[in-house]
């Protein structure tokens, strides 16, 4: 072989290398994953059925997307909206962000429809218990009585002709940590539909939505947690498409003293954990924000009043499980809850 037909065959060679390169990133399709660390929680995205010379790029604009979030919303980080906000309680207006004004007027409506059960002015209780933390304790009740004087959403102004919010009282604090996930959901979907994504499951923590379909005309199945199991196995699924499934359970962070559990959602009407029978509340909706808002609000209600909420909101419902093992549902999820763990019954 001469060297003109060498050189020609090592050309040739070399472009289609290049053609089956760009072949297999721009047409061969499959699912991409990453995992994320951000709004104080593991967080993990799955791409389904995409390019892989998009993955890359879309998940990482995900990954933006959540840093963002976590350092305007979270209120351990220094120069976040809410962090100004805090420390400027009793004195005057502060003015945020769009999308924290938005979060917390969410916030409010979700106070005001609950008479108080969700309250995100219920940070200085929170801080007082410190569970989730290396620091949690059970507080004195005196402790208790001076931080729920604190506590009162209707002490939160807003100002929506600035984009201002202001806390009525010194030493008041508000925590977005309850619905800033399901918001950072929201989000993400929102993103990944304008990048012609079709199916995808955000998991951010336990708030998962997921978008479209596993396959065509096959929704995927997602699990429901056994409040009782510390491995995280479920009691069961769900099949559903183009919804958020949030769950509220007093297995998600606790502190056990002298034999009592003490559950991580605190009653602002009490300073202490919520009392009732119920171990979680999932909801089913079309809005993360509004899962996050309702999974609380119900889970303090309890399962009478829960449910009754429920019922009365569309596109919107729960499943109840309660501390004895019994398992309601909303009237749209009969015969669509698939329960497989014996131990729990169904009681609707």
């Amino acid at each position: 072989m001469n060297k003109k037909k060498s050189t020609f065959l090592i050309i040739a060679i070399i472009a289609i290398c290049f053609f089956i390169y760009i072949f297999r990133g721009n047409f061969n399709k499959g699912d991409y994953s990453q995992t994320y660390y951000d709004l104080n929680t593991v967080s993990n995205i799955t791409l389904y059925n995409v390019k892989e010379s998009d993955s890359k790029e879309i998940l990482d604009e995900c990954g933006k997307i959540l840093l963002d979030i976590d350092n305007t919303m979270s209120k351990t980080r220094d120069y976040s909206d809410v962090t100004k906000i805090n420390q400027n309680a009793g004195k005057g207006y502060i003015n945020i962000s769009d999308k924290t004004f938005e979060v917390i007027k969410t916030a409010l409506h979700f106070s005001d429809i609950s008479d108080g059960i969700f309250d995100i002015s219920i940070g200085p209780v929170v801080d007082l218990w410190g569970i989730g933390t290396d620091n949690a304790r059970v507080p004195d009740k005196n402790e208790i009585k001076d931080k729920l004087s604190l506590v009162n959403y209707k002490d939160i102004s807003i100002d929506e002709k600035n984009n201002s919010v202001k806390l009525n009282k010194k030493g008041m604090e508000i925590d977005l940590g309850g619905i800033a996930k399901g918001y950072a959901a929201d989000q993400i979907v929102k993103y990944l539909k304008s990048k012609d994504v079709e199916s995808a499951i955000i998991n951010l923590g336990g708030n998962v939505f997921i978008l479209g379909e596993k396959e065509k005309n096959t929704p995927f199945k997602v699990g429901i947690q056994d409040p009782t199991s510390k491995d995280g196995s479920s009691i069961g699924n769900i099949s559903v498409s183009n919804k958020s499934v949030v769950t509220s359970g007093i297995y998600e962070r606790y502190l056990e003293k002298d034999g009592i559990i003490y559950h991580h959602m605190i009653d602002p009407s009490t300073g202490y954990p919520f009392e009732n029978n119920l171990s979680s509340v999932t909801i089913i909706s079309s809005s993360s924000i509004v899962g996050d808002g309702l999974s609380t609000t119900t889970f303090g209600l309890g399962l009478q009043k829960g449910m009754k909420l429920i019922e009365s909101l569309d596109n919107t419902d729960a499943i109840f499980i309660t501390k004895d093992k019994k398992v309601y549902t909303t009237s749209n999820l009969k015969g669509k809850l698939n329960l497989k763990n014996e131990s729990f019954k169904l009681m609707n």
